[in-house]
């Protein structure tokens, strides 16, 4: 007897109803979806499953809901691996050609760094670092905070235009110290952002952003650099590989991790 295909559960056929109307539709980020009524018609189901499928789609980023206005389709999320940060601005200066990448130089200050800071950079408490907060914007809209710490000892002295410009931190290392990004060791984290970070990504009070922290190291395994990326988590997903070489996930469509059964025999 030929086996029977599971039938789905109601939310899901919601679910599938409206990421087809959002493909047949050609629909793009900002435009409106059915309100919750007229996709309990159209797919015939309750409310209650309405709502379950809307707010499975909202958690994996393909709808925005506004309570009183209506449900939307979300922004197109920046996909990511959490590695260098060099290789995340070149995806993104590759991306969309509409999305131009700019750079602000949000403040360049001396200091000295607390007891993790210190030990991570095998320096004492009282050694100066550079402390280098800079902001990344995609399309106008901002994207990412990064910061850089960096101890005097090794980096005696930094160009401001060149860095309010843009230009590479590790390029100006490279060429004027000879040090050279020879490895990482990171993690990241989903927590709320301090102020600064905060306030330059206009988050709403209480969001949660994505985080990166990592210590640079030489060719030579010297702790160069004490860095930090800070993310809207909405806006980007983040992916692993074991690998240098991406094969089967060089570009993994996140939304629509789906399996269709097979046809009867």
């Amino acid at each position: 007897m030929p086996a029977q295909d599971s039938p789905k559960l109601r939310y899901e056929v919601v679910k599938d109803l409206v990421l087809s109307l959002i493909d047949s539709q050609k629909l793009s980020p900002g435009d409106r979806l059915p309100s919750s009524t007229e996709l309990a018609d159209l797919a015939g189901v309750s409310l209650i499953s309405v709502r379950r499928a809307l707010d499975e789609l909202e958690r994996i980023g393909r709808i925005t809901r506004h309570q009183g206005v209506g449900t939307f389709v979300a922004e197109t999320k920046i996909l990511s691996e959490p590695a260098r940060l060099g290789d995340l601005l070149t995806t993104l200066e590759q991306g969309d050609a509409g999305s131009k990448l700019t750079t602000e130089l949000i403040s360049l200050n001396v200091g000295l760094p607390g007891v993790t800071i210190a030990k991570t950079l095998r320096i004492a408490e009282g050694s100066p670092v550079w402390e280098v907060t800079r902001g990344r914007r995609l399309g106008g809209a901002p994207a990412i905070v990064e910061k850089a710490v960096l101890p005097l000892s090794l980096v005696p002295a930094l160009d401001e235009k060149y860095l309010a410009g843009g230009g590479s931190l590790y390029k100006f290392l490279n060429e004027n110290y000879g040090i050279t990004d020879g490895y990482e060791e990171q993690y990241l984290e989903v927590s709320l952002p301090d102020s600064q970070a905060s306030d330059w990504l206009e988050l709403a009070k209480r969001e949660m952003a994505v985080t990166v922290k990592g210590v640079s190291f030489s060719d030579d395994g010297v702790p160069f650099d004490c860095f930090q990326q800070t993310y809207p988590a909405h806006k980007f997903v983040f992916y692993v590989s074991g690998t240098d070489k991406h094969r089967v996930l060089s570009a993994p469509q996140t939304d629509n991790w789906s399996v269709k059964p097979l046809s009867n025999k």
